[in-house]
């Protein structure tokens, strides 16, 4: 693994428990953290009350390129670990969404709700 990639690597666990932070401040309870599976993996699992979210978190450089950091790919991908890892965290009677939550050095954080509707 080149430099360039293990830092990379390093800032986005800190921006995943930046992101965890801030989540709990806004009465998250977080359930898990960086779940693989065979169809991607999801960030950050998260519930408020009947509600749980699969959390995609981005941390860019600028505001700019925070912006630009999620794309359908992306989101498919999410989506797919979701649905094999729904059975895990979903009860009867929940609802579940994809959220994704853009970071950048000196911005507030872009909380995308609902970001993945097929």
């Amino acid at each position: 693994m080149t430099s360039r990639r293990i830092e990379a690597e390093r800032q986005g666990r800190r921006g995943e428990t930046f992101a965890m932070v801030w989540l709990r401040l806004a009465g998250w309870r977080v359930l898990a953290r960086r779940q693989r599976v065979g169809a991607g993996e999801v960030d950050l699992i998260v519930r408020r009350g009947r509600m749980v979210a699969f959390v995609e978190v981005k941390w860019r450089a600028t505001a700019a390129d925070r912006d630009l950091a999620i794309d359908a790919r992306r989101l498919q991908r999410v989506a797919r670990a979701a649905e094999v890892l729904a059975p895990r965290y979903v009860r009867d009677g929940d609802d579940m969404r994809i959220d994704v939550l853009l970071l950048a050095p000196g911005r507030w954080p872009r909380h995308i709700t609902n970001a993945w509707q097929p």
